[in-house]
């Protein structure tokens, strides 16, 4: 199935997840974590979001469960998805379903009051993410989201932000503004066809150099152009995990959302990681202990 457009709505369809995920090569360590990932649905109990600009196959928890233990794969966060909008209820049930080993990711806005963001808090949610990205909307209302993250943060939330290479270089001064944790999605979706030395790869890199800034090192499959296995990526994570290997996640992005050409398989995707952080001991730090750290997971 290939994406469409429905003409009159104008919401997108997605491509399917590969149903027939890979048995990596890379054996994980135990308590690894897949720090990026997302729940749909099922629509019928979970219904997408009236302004969602696309509409995914349903990715129950189950599903998401089946692929991690294919993996090898032990942890989770669970990412809200913009699809289901500020309504976090299937990632907060996918949560309950595995709480000491799921995390979340919700989003949010500054309608709600301190007593639902109490109930995500206790919930499994430890960050609320922000999406900049055209195909999503675009740019939040910056006034409102100043205002959300000065009431998170007393929860030691942290943000996440989901931009583009030019959000990078537009809004660098904006992001500098908040004294919290910071985490970069999908390496910043810096296209490999610009180069290393491309203005928002310097800029996400002195980011980084700060102590509360993160990235995911996952995404591959977004930034490429050369398609799978994905290897033009790779220059990119391995200078971002030799800036700040403490503060690198990897992830799936598992069901894929509005990947429009090459659907990865996500055992070809783990099967990345060696490559990515070639010492074992880095990709302990990515795959247990930085995750383990920011998300409060016990150690296994």
């Amino acid at each position: 199935m290939s994406e469409y457009t429905h003409p009159l709505t104008g919401m997108r369809s997605c491509m399917p997840p590969d149903p027939n995920t890979k048995r990596p090569r890379f054996k994980a360590p135990q308590g690894s974590c897949d720090s990026h990932c997302h729940v749909f649905g099922p629509h019928e109990v979970f219904p997408y979001h009236s302004k969602s600009t696309y509409h995914p196959p349903d990715g129950p928890k189950e599903t998401l469960a089946a692929l991690h233990k294919t993996l090898g794969i032990d942890r989770a966060v669970i990412v809200q998805a913009s699809c289901h909008g500020p309504d976090n209820r299937a990632m907060m049930d996918a949560i309950a379903a595995n709480p000491e080993n799921y995390r979340g990711v919700c989003i949010a806005n500054d309608s709600f009051t301190d007593e639902e963001f109490a109930d995500l808090n206790a919930g499994g949610v430890r960050g609320i993410r922000f999406n900049f990205v055209t195909h999503l909307g675009g740019t939040p209302e910056l006034n409102m989201m100043r205002r959300v993250l000065n009431r998170v943060k007393p929860l030691g939330w942290h943000l996440v932000i989901h931009v583009n290479a030019d959000d990078i270089i537009k809004f660098q001064d904006f992001f500098l503004e908040f004294d919290m944790d910071i985490i970069v999605d999908h390496m910043g979706r810096i296209p490999t066809s610009a180069g290393i030395e491309q203005e928002a790869f310097k800029i996400l890199k002195d980011f980084i150099h700060r102590d509360n800034w993160w990235v995911k090192i996952c995404g591959s499959e977004r930034i490429s152009l050369a398609g799978p296995p994905f290897y033009d990526a790779v220059p990119y994570a391995q200078e971002l995990v030799e800036t700040a290997p403490d503060r690198v996640l990897w992830g799936t992005d598992w069901p894929h959302p509005n990947i429009k050409t090459f659907m990865p398989n996500d055992g070809d995707l783990l099967d990345l990681v060696p490559l990515l952080a070639r010492d074992p001991s880095l990709q302990k730090k990515i795959l247990v202990d930085n995750p383990a750290r920011l998300y409060g997971f016990h150690s296994k």
